[in-house]
């Protein structure tokens, strides 16, 4: 070749090039980019002078962990942004995921724009406010009384909790002021095994000042990136006007269908191209699952035609120490979790959470009810309802295109702090709540007739009386056994609401009962916070839900142990009903839960690793609680079989003799042949005996074993005294819900026994260490609605002052545990007495009200 010719084609190769590389550069800086700018931001509550340096997500009420009145109140962010250049033909905006719950946002000193709602995304156009140097500020208010929620059993955290975004588009883009949504809505109208239909409506925008002629593109790929179908359909856009473009795909044969166990995704790419010059403006992409679904009364729940069981929990999503502020990361691993234990279904409760939590769900396979935050009562403020309207709003077009979802809920237990309708005040209050009821129900029906509309009702009829069952389902948060009645009135209640409301679907929203690790027994009953009364109260629960088809599914509460601020309880600030402790540890329970929904892998799992630390006399057997689903299981101790036993209900319970000390438990069972082990150590302490000094100690009043988490010493479960042993000679009984002050030991204290004027150990003679522990909780603590009255069974409410008397000796006189006030504090006193009859006998002499005593310690010196 000519060396002229080719350096000709060369140079014409070489310039080709040059001109494809220019217009993909100037194409790809036309298009929309995304950056977070999380980092090098400032912090200060209002009417403090000091700043703090933070990065988001950052929440400002991490004292919800220690106190009950956490801040609410207004914290200021704010931030220094550099950019290098401002485009003239492109557009800025700000968008921040959640603020909570009101937010105020200013641009170098201008007003940006302000949003109310503290769990949905906003999004603010700050094209002409920015410049080259910027600051940010945004102010946040989580004390609003005008924006839902104003009571919930969750504490209300404040802050900028999620990410912030700087998004920069061309002048032609996908309207970004479609309630913090992208303005491109996915959908589905036809999905089976034979055929799919993939609709696509987006709003989009022309910012500039003339008129242009422009394409919307759809790209549809299949789960393997494999291009199926492309369109691209021309319209036109005059200046500053924004119009909605619709698209509907050629049928696509025998799609994958999406579903928890299979949950295959296709991806649509919607993209604004220049008709003139082919230049991609602006593009979003979507993953779409090909499903479909129904209720029933009759028959509960089915996906794709066939029947099929909802199987959750609900989820919170606060994790010790940093309340909400949750990387990204935690949503994942959260719903990964979830999945583990067999779950295909979550009620998001009670609000919209992250996009990477819907996402990990789309991907992962959880079918998903999301609800906004309208919780125990409709007040009578002042754009409260339009506030609610909004966020449902926001809700459903955030999170329209994800196929998780298939229901939009937006009350939960309205009427729980509702007056009663023996009230004067209940006609107002019922019917602005059935008004707001009708209006939301209408407008989630006008947003999204696809999906069902479900509200969750507490154990009460009036939702049914006062016409607030408005929507498609039924959920019911029930908890028989727990905060009332018998567990067996938890079918009693859905039988006569399946009775009476026939053609009405239902799901159990909510049912769980709460756990403290440090509280054991042997005869749990409600309320006492065993580990072993959660266990029986699901194993209850649970049976009846699966095998009745009426019941559509349910949703256990909850995930997690959660903070709630104004909760006391064994565990104050925590809600502890969780299948997981808050740092995800699994608790012993979960592992029934996952023997019951998990077909597809063996499950095999001593459930004592929450009572690992047992405390008896020698030769006393041992309950050992083993969930499984296999048939037969075999339990080793300490190299020795203690026989095989069948399971039923996914458990099965060995009585053992464990020797002092530690102990090795083995599990083995078989699965299609293959063997599966599971392996624990569990350590025994011999029953105190006071002859040998041993420390012993009695948690008064109460059925449980108490494991400090701090000394490790056992409180045993109180009984009456026979002779030879110990126990209270006469008294009653009493609990509390109340949190008590100055202890770490708070359980034990929030047990008694009330009317108490004696109690004997009768014990070899000598010197002992005699301590005794009270409280006077004659001033309740003001508890939460949720509670439904129960756990505080004081009938007095004097204040106590008695005479106490140990082996013949006065200790104290006219004596009252809530001297210089102390109502609700921690009262402990030790005294040196001599033993010289072979009992110490404690006696208490009343003078005012009824003597108490909740625990009681004794040690030979």
């Amino acid at each position: 070749m000519n060396m002229h010719i080719a350096l000709c084609l060369l140079t014409r190769k070489a310039f080709l090039i040059l001109v494809s590389l220019a217009f993909f550069t100037f194409s790809a800086s036309a298009q929309r980019m995304m950056k977070t700018i999380n980092d090098g931001w400032d912090f200060r509550k209002v009417g403090e002078t000091r700043w703090q340096p933070i990065n988001l997500p950052h929440t400002f009420n991490l004292d919800a962990y220690s106190q009950r009145n956490y801040y609410q109140g207004k914290g200021e962010y704010r931030k220094k942004l550099s950019l290098p250049e401002i485009a003239p033909t492109k557009r800025y905006y700000l968008k921040i995921d959640a603020a909570s719950k009101a937010a105020d946002v200013k641009v170098n000193g201008q007003v940006a724009g302000s949003h109310a709602g503290g769990y949905s995304a906003f999004i603010l156009d700050v094209t002409g406010l920015i410049r080259e140097n910027n600051e940010i500020e945004i102010t946040v208010d989580n004390a609003r009384r005008d924006i839902t929620p104003l009571w919930a059993d969750f504490t209300f955290w404040g802050g900028i909790y999620r990410d912030v975004w700087l998004i920069t588009t061309p002048e032609q883009h996908f309207n970004m002021a479609n309630y913090g949504s992208t303005g491109v809505f996915v959908s589905t109208p036809v999905a089976n095994e034979r055929e799919g239909v993939v609709q696509v409506k987006a709003e989009v925008t022309n910012d500039a000042d003339s008129r242009i002629r422009l394409k919307m593109q759809n790209r549809i790929y299949d789960a393997q990136g494999k291009l199926l179908q492309t369109n691209a359909q021309p319209f036109s856009l005059k200046a500053g006007e924004t119009a909605t473009v619709e698209y509907k795909s050629d049928v696509i044969d025998n799609p994958q269908l999406w579903t928890p166990e299979m949950p295959t995704l296709y991806r649509v790419v919607t993209a604004i191209v220049n008709a003139k010059t082919g230049e991609v403006l602006d593009e979003i992409s979507n993953k779409i699952g090909f499903r479909w679904f129904s209720f029933d009364a009759d028959k509960g729940f089915s996906l794709n035609g066939k029947p099929y069981k909802l199987r959750g929990v609900n989820r919170h999503q606060d994790q010790a120490p940093v309340g909400v502020a949750i990387d990204d990361e935690v949503n994942r691993r959260d719903i990964r979790q979830i999945k583990e234990i067999g779950c295909n279904f979550i009620r998001i409760s009670h609000y919209p959470q992250d996009d990477a939590l819907l996402d990990a769900c789309d991907e992962l396979g959880l079918l998903a009810w999301e609800e906004i935050p309208i919780i125990d009562i409709v007040p009578d403020t002042p754009g409260y309802d339009d506030h609610c309207e909004m966020n449902l709003v926001e809700m459903i077009r955030q999170h329209y295109n994800h196929p998780c979802i298939m229901a939009w809920g937006y009350m939960n237990e309205i009427l729980l702090i509702a007056p009663t309708p023996d009230k004067p005040e209940w006609p107002a209050v019922r019917d602005r709540t059935v008004k707001l009821a009708q209006r939301l129900e209408k407008r989630l029906k006008e947003e999204d007739p696809s999906r069902v509309s479900v509200m969750a009702f507490h154990g009460s009829d009036l939702y049914n009386t006062i016409g607030l069952a408005l929507g498609d389902v039924a959920g019911w948060n029930l908890y028989q056994g727990w905060y009332f009645g018998e567990l067996p009135h938890f079918e009693q209640w859905l039988e006569d609401q399946h009775a009476r409301y026939p053609h009405r679907p239902i799901i159990v929203s909510e049912w769980g009962a709460g756990s403290d690790k440090r509280i054991h027994s042997v005869k749990g009953r409600p309320f006492d916070f065993s580990m072993e009364y959660q266990q029986e109260y699901i194993e209850h629960y649970l049976p009846y839900i699966e095998n009745n088809d009426y019941i559509a599914g349910c949703a256990y509460w909850g995930y997690v142990d959660f903070n709630v601020a104004a909760r006391q309880e064994s565990m104050p600030r925590v809600n502890n009903k969780g299948l997981f402790y808050n740092d995800r540890t699994p608790k012993d329970i979960a592992y029934y839960f996952k023997a019951m929904w998990r077909k597809d892998v063996p499950v095999l799992h001593i459930a004592s690793r929450d009572w690992a630390l047992r405390t008896g006399k020698a030769e006393e057997e041992h309950p050992i609680k083993i969930y499984t689903n296999l048939d037969e299981v075999e339990l080793i101790l300490n190299g020795v079989s203690c026989g095989k036993q069948c399971t039923s209900n996914y458990n099965t319970i060995f009585r053992v003799k464990l020797p002092e000390g530690s102990s090795s438990l083995v599990a083995r069972g078989y699965r299609n042949g293959v063997l599966v082990e599971d392996v624990m150590i569990m350590t025994l302490a011999l029953f105190p005996d006071l002859h040998q000094g041993d420390e012993f100690a009695v948690n008064v009043g109460s059925n449980c074993y108490f494991i400090s988490d701090v000394s490790h010493l056992t409180w045993l479960p109180d009984r009456p005294y026979t002779a030879g042993e110990w126990g209270y000679v006469n008294g009653k009984g009493r609990s509390t819900t109340s949190e008590i002050y100055n202890t770490v030991d708070g359980p034990v204290y929030q047990t008694w026994m009330e009317d108490i004027t004696e109690y004997k150990i009768d014990a070899p003679a000598g010197t002992y260490e005699v301590e005794l522990l009270m409280a006077d909780v004659s001033r309740p603590a003001r508890q939460q609605a949720n509670l439904l009255g129960k756990g505080d069974e004081r009938i007095s409410t004097a204040s106590k002052r008695f005479d106490i008397t140990i082996c013949s000796e006065v200790v104290e006189q006219n004596f009252s545990p809530a001297d210089n006030n102390r109502y609700l504090n921690a009262c402990r006193r030790r005294y040196i007495v001599n033993n010289n009859d072979g009992c110490i006998d404690i006696r208490f002499t009343p003078l005012q009200g009824k003597p108490v005593l909740s625990g009681l310690k004794v040690r030979r010196l």
